[in-house]
């Protein structure tokens, strides 16, 4: 069964759930999704600290110009099982679930028995990131309530002892890529480790965009521009679809030329869904 998710926006920030200081920064930040942090940047013995100190980020007086997420604990921990028990009593609740290490659409349904109540349902998004996971995508991807897929490269390279760079991580991200495009959801990808690189990340994010990937994470607030930058469509690429959609009514949807290409079903699809995006967001 395919479905239809709700598409968060480009740029997802993610920031430690100790650092309470940096809770602000991170909701006005520009990015679309901010997600406070209680896994891998909070060390065990602080990690109910992190799950106390963390409600603060949902409890804003005004609706937040982003949707605001939390990553909790592995479910395969105690910690996790914690996590959602403070999660289900949270006076504030998040927008957003990010689940790490799944490996099973048992993941997904767990979080939303836990979680789901009369008014509230999270969006719940799945965090790929071990060869196990990459086996069982295509379960995973299919599970009814997931929103969507993210990759984690660092936990993923990691567990296979391979290299960050774009190579080495190539099948994990294109396999990603198909399996959340056949269920018809949206995938983001791992954020950039450079924080001080601009040209790096601009690099990382024009890859992941012609990957496929809906979007890009990223630590540090001034990756979030670049990241929009990249993945919304320019005018020229908006202007373009509109070129070849008005080709394919004039031709009544047969082959014919723009601008000196070959054109067919296929690109005349994909620009139509260009155009039907840029619409809705204009």
């Amino acid at each position: 069964m395919t479905h239809t998710s709700r598409r968060p926006g480009r740029a997802w920030i993610i920031t430690p759930g100790l650092r309470t200081d940096r809770f602000e920064a991170a909701r006005a930040s520009g990015a679309s999704v901010a997600v406070v942090d209680i896994e891998d940047s909070v060390a065990l013995p602080d990690k109910q600290t992190a799950r106390t100190a963390s409600e603060a980020f949902f409890a804003v007086p005004e609706s937040p110009a982003c949707t605001l997420g939390i990553r909790m604990n592995n479910l395969t921990t105690l910690d996790g099982i914690n996590d959602l028990v403070a999660l289900a009593a949270y006076t504030a609740r998040p927008d957003l679930i990010v689940v790490p290490k799944v490996e099973s659409a048992r993941d997904i349904e767990l979080v939303a028995a836990a979680l789901d109540a009369d008014g509230y349902t999270p969006d719940i998004w799945a965090l790929i990131e071990t060869p196990r996971a990459l086996n069982a995508l295509p379960e995973i991807t299919h599970a009814p309530r997931l929103g969507g897929v993210i990759f984690g490269s660092a936990d993923y390279a990691a567990s296979v002892r391979c290299g960050l760079d774009w190579d080495a991580l190539r099948y994990a991200r294109s396999a990603l890529i198909n399996a959340a495009t056949a269920a018809n959801i949206p995938a983001i990808d791992a954020p950039t480790w450079e924080l001080d690189d601009p040209n790096a990340l601009r690099r990382d994010a024009e890859r992941a965009k012609e990957l496929g990937f809906y979007g890009k994470g990223c630590v540090h607030p001034r990756h979030v521009k670049v990241i929009d930058d990249v993945f919304t469509p320019t005018a020229q690429e908006i202007a373009e679809a509109r070129a070849i959609v008005a080709a394919a009514d004039a031709s009544g949807g047969s082959v014919t030329t723009v601008d000196g290409y070959m054109r067919g079903t296929p690109f005349f699809n994909r620009a139509r869904a260009l155009v039907a995006e840029a619409d809705q967001s204009s």
